[in-house]
């Protein structure tokens, strides 16, 4: 990801228990969790780019994007299409993207595959968090806008 903003948004939107959490997970002091958070958010961005950019995905991330953007609030629970219960088609990607990036981050890191999912999945919640915030606050209206690169859908 090109803009350090997108993850320092996401640390601070994780706050510091959950850090603390993460840290405890992998076995680590706080600027490792913080280094490891850095990494998933960057592999989930880096993601998403890729899968907005894949004909056999983009049209699920455009959906998904239009979704977070929408003034409207998005359906919930069984009515949606897409993911997590409630967290919509965004949470679905997200999903899709997790196993791939806690993957990429283990390689990278030498944590085991499993415990490097685990924070990928702490942190799914919060990623789109800030995604939707981001959003709401006409930080952009594209993939590359809402990442922080300059990207669009």
């Amino acid at each position: 990801m090109t803009d350090s903003s997108f993850q320092d948004e996401v640390l601070t939107e994780l706050g510091d228990d959950r850090l603390q959490e993460i840290a405890g997970l992998v076995g680590t002091d706080a600027a490792g969790a913080r280094e490891l958070v850095g990494g998933s958010v960057t592999e989930l961005s880096g993601g998403l780019r890729q899968a907005a950019s894949e004909p056999s995905s983009a049209g699920e991330v455009r959906a998904a994007v239009d979704e977070v953007t929408s003034p409207e609030p998005p359906l919930q629970g069984v009515a949606t299409l897409g993911g997590l219960v409630s967290g919509g088609l965004m949470a679905g990607v997200l999903a899709k993207l997790a196993k791939p990036a806690a993957n990429a981050v283990a390689k990278r890191t030498g944590i085991p595959a499993a415990t490097a999912n685990r924070a990928v999945e702490i942190l799914i919640p919060v990623v789109l968090t800030v995604l939707t915030k981001r959003a709401a606050a006409k930080k952009g209206d594209g993939l590359g806008d809402l990442l922080g690169g300059g990207t669009k859908r």
